[in-house]
């Protein structure tokens, strides 16, 4: 095939451990895949990082390393029949008259089910072949326990912008792309984003494009016109959006509104759903505010409503209104802690009968039976408060769920309640 038919990422694709470029922290001189691959011994490893940053050039050269075989599965197209074959060729191979090993590598292997990753389990164990697999989610959270337990974990790195540059030369040096103008160059490897594959695949656009148009050199404006919006720059599923809500969510948390400002941006800007971002911020309110300033669960609501009306891009600047709002309200998780703490108590507690004199009477019987009898009407009561009335089940102290932090409303309504429990006091004496 000629070399201008085969796509330029499988043209730059490292062929030795010293051409690959990034993820330093595990193919450095002395670091732990370095050391894997000169020690001549395999062993079983989940790569975990976003996409194009070499997870799949790493497990093939491992297999160049180690003279094994190299067998590729992808979760997202095969199922147990593809493991099944894979299995018997890892069999051939190994029992042929030159046996070699065998290097499984399963791509995306988060995307396979417990069923289907306990079928690799076996051949780990007997070593019938080395297992690789890769995924750009969390392992601890989508790859089974007992096949996580067989298998080294390495966390690969978003490409940096010298690395990024560096493949930019590397395509240059082979004439697979025209010039680039500093600008253009800074926002090529912006729109990168770290991921090697989207970069090379841009150039190669870039240079069907510019050789068309006969461009010696390319320019920013020329680059934007072809490239026309800036892809998205995260799946809104996957592990960089829930990292990014953290961040947002422990921004406001911090009180820290251009942090919080910045990660709303970078969400929507991300593609993320408003409506989800509106209700993020709603939860917000509640969690990390509460009673220490209640108009930032009102505001909270109406963003999302101003959103549903106005849409986008009008509707957004109401979340940020909001998420600013939230940054620099007073904090208090009280009501947060309480609602959780009364959760974790009636989980563990029994059915506790309601007393007699809160129950109520809506019929006769039930008042001849001393339903309701008893009951204190607050509003008839000396400041509207029943000094001494109980509103606990029988044999519940009280178990002090809300506890308000000296900050914001909550201060006024911490003395309130110390009020309140004096009156109580007095009345039982």
């Amino acid at each position: 095939m000629s070399s201008t038919h085969i796509p330029l990422a499988e043209r730059l694709r490292p062929r030795i451990l010293g051409e690959v470029i990034g993820q330093q922290h595990l193919l450095g001189e002395g670091m732990a895949l370095r050391v894997a691959f000169e020690s001549g011994q395999p062993h079983s490893c989940i790569l975990w990082g976003p996409p194009g940053v070499g997870k799949t050039t790493i497990a093939r050269l491992m297999a160049d390393a180690f003279d094994a075989q190299f067998l590729s599965i992808s979760a997202v197209l095969g199922g147990v029949k593809e493991i099944r074959e894979a299995v018997e060729m890892a069999v051939a191979v190994r029992d042929g008259l030159d046996p070699r090993r065998t290097i499984m590598f399963v791509d995306e292997v988060h995307r396979f089910n417990k069923s289907q990753q306990d079928a690799f389990l076996p051949h780990v164990e007997s070593g019938l072949f080395t297992f690789i697999g890769a995924t750009t989610e969390n392992p601890s959270f989508e790859v089974n326990s007992a096949l996580l337990s067989r298998a080294a974990v390495y966390v690969l790195q978003p490409l940096s912008v010298d690395d990024l540059g560096q493949i930019i030369a590397k395509a240059q040096a082979i004439d697979a792309v025209p010039a680039l103008d500093e600008a253009a160059h800074q926002r090529l490897v912006a729109y990168a984003d770290g991921d090697a594959r989207r970069l090379l695949n841009t150039l190669e656009t870039l240079a069907v494009a510019a050789t068309r148009e006969k461009l010696p050199e390319i320019n920013d404006v020329w680059l934007m016109r072809v490239l026309g919006e800036r892809m998205r720059r995260y799946d809104k599923g996957g592990e960089q959006f829930y990292d990014t809500i953290s961040a947002l969510h422990k921004s406001v948390r911090g009180s820290d509104p251009d942090a919080a400002l910045y990660w709303l941006v970078r969400m929507l800007d991300g593609g993320a759903e408003p409506k989800y971002m509106a209700r993020r911020l709603i939860r917000m309110a509640s969690e990390d505010i509460g009673l220490a300033d209640p108009r930032a669960l009102r505001l909270a609501l109406d963003a999302a409503e101003v959103y549903e009306r106005l849409g986008s891009p009008e509707g957004e600047l109401a979340l940020a209104e909001c998420v600013v709002y939230l940054a620099v309200a007073p904090k208090s998780n009280a009501v947060y802690k309480a609602y959780n703490e009364a959760r974790a108590l009636i989980k563990k507690d029994g059915t506790r009968p309601v007393p007699m004199h809160l129950r109520n009477a809506p019929t006769k019987m039930m008042k001849d039976m001393d339903w309701g009898k008893g009951y204190r009407y607050a509003h008839d009561e000396e400041d509207g408060f029943a000094a001494g009335e109980t509103y606990l089940p029988e044999g519940l102290h009280n178990p002090g769920f809300y506890r308000p932090v000296e900050r914001g409303l909550e201060i006024k309504i911490a003395d309130k309640l110390r009020q309140l429990r004096d009156k109580n006091q007095q009345a039982g004496q």
